[in-house]
């Protein structure tokens, strides 16, 4: 499984989205820091749940950190995060 299947699987089941994209940006960070051969190292998540109703951006960020513990701990060097309850404006 890649990190990016390992990553959509782990969301869903942690916060069952309405909404979730995740994206490989890896290709862009060739030659910075974290930046390995094959990519799978540079994220960028777009996810709606009402997981975060009433949560601070903080405690929503702390939420997905958690969630994706192994993969923080491990292959995956940078998470850019964008997490919104229902109703909630994209920003």
């Amino acid at each position: 499984m890649s990190t990016k299947d390992a990553i959509i699987k782990k969301l869903r089941e942690a916060f069952s989205p309405e909404s979730l994209d995740v994206t490989d940006e890896s290709h862009l960070h060739e030659g910075h820091a974290g930046h390995r051969p094959g990519g799978e190292t540079h994220f960028r998540v777009y996810i709606v749940s009402p997981s975060f109703e009433g949560k601070s951006r903080v405690e929503r960020h702390r939420m997905i950190n958690a969630a994706l513990a192994a993969e923080l701990a491990g292959s995956v060097h940078a998470l850019a995060l964008h997490v919104q309850a229902p109703g909630e404006k994209r920003g």
